[in-house]
């Protein structure tokens, strides 16, 4: 498998009662189509996939695979505590259409999570899995980070094909480019140095910005290929460092808040998490403001 371009981690929509609210993700969905991202990610961390019910992610699961377009490749977060846990889910991903599986590591009991542990895990759910498996590092949430010695370790395994690698440390990025195989897919979580993650051999990313401004990240992303230095510089000022800043600051309410502002439907997070009070939204606000109306969804 080939993971290339700009992939968002999509946003659960929930109707004003809490339930998940399958129209809305159509209806994001239809939007999302008219870009040129290269698929979607469901049940990521941006999805709130660990304050949902393994019954509502099938149903998003579902409705997602129906409603993308046949040329978007399609991105499923199986990843559980439990390896047994992880496997069913993964094998009921593969049996929706998805292509891929988002693997995050297990971290609860972080002291045991060994490098054999996690080696351990990890194979098993890609002997089990019908479909690939991209292992799934986000240390700001688990307090784990996959290092290259275990990428290269995992990588040694046929069907797992990549690395979603969200500290946006570059220097990580090019260990773990270093130490896996050429084809390998390694994914950076951070639109701020995506650049900088290409030229050390990133295949692409998985932000959660492009959920806000797809257009632009897919705009960065091309012209960071290309080479195209100022270009690239002008996007981030323009677009790209704006909108980071109120994913970093507001976190997922942000994001949703700044969602219903160009035209997506955000909504509310799910308790515990809390939605922006009235001073965040002047805040977020003023930053969508200044962003270039290019930079912005149409």
């Amino acid at each position: 498998m080939k993971l290339r371009g700009i992939f968002p981690p999509l946003t659960t929509p929930f109707s004003d009662n809490g339930d998940v609210d399958l129209k809305r993700l159509r209806k994001n969905l239809e939007r999302y189509n008219q870009t040129k991202l290269s698929g979607y990610v469901m049940n990521g961390s941006t999805g709130e996939s660990v304050l949902l019910g393994w019954d509502e992610v099938e149903k998003l699961w579902a409705t997602a695979r129906e409603a993308a377009d046949s040329d978007k490749v399609m991105v499923a977060g199986t990843g559980s505590e439990s390896t047994a846990e992880t496997i069913r889910n993964t094998k009921r991903a593969a049996a929706l259409g998805f292509q891929a599986a988002l693997v995050r590591t297990p971290s609860y009991y972080k002291p045991f999570m060994t490098f054999e542990a996690e080696t351990t895990h990890f194979f098993r759910v890609a002997d089990a899995s019908p479909i690939p498996v991209l292992i799934y590092s986000v240390p700001i949430f688990t307090n784990y980070t996959v290092e290259a010695p275990l990428v290269a370790k995992l990588a040694t395994h046929p069907n797992i094909v990549g690395i979603k690698e969200s500290s946006g440390n570059v220097q990580r990025m090019k260990d773990i480019v270093t130490a896996t195989p050429k084809g390998f897919n390694a994914m950076t979580g951070s639109a701020l140095t995506l650049s900088e993650a290409l030229d050390a051999g990133a295949a692409g990313a998985i932000l959660a910005i492009a959920c806000v401004v797809p257009d632009a990240c897919v705009d960065l992303y091309e012209a960071s290929r290309r080479g195209e230095t100022e270009r690239v510089e002008q996007i981030k000022k323009q677009a790209i460092a704006p909108a980071a800043a109120l994913v970093t600051k507001f976190g997922i309410a942000g994001l949703k808040w700044a969602m219903d502002r160009v035209g997506y439907y955000g909504g509310a997070p799910r308790a515990p998490l809390l939605p922006v009070n009235e001073s965040a939204k002047v805040e977020l606000d003023a930053i969508l403001a200044s962003l270039r109306p290019t930079a912005v969804v149409s």
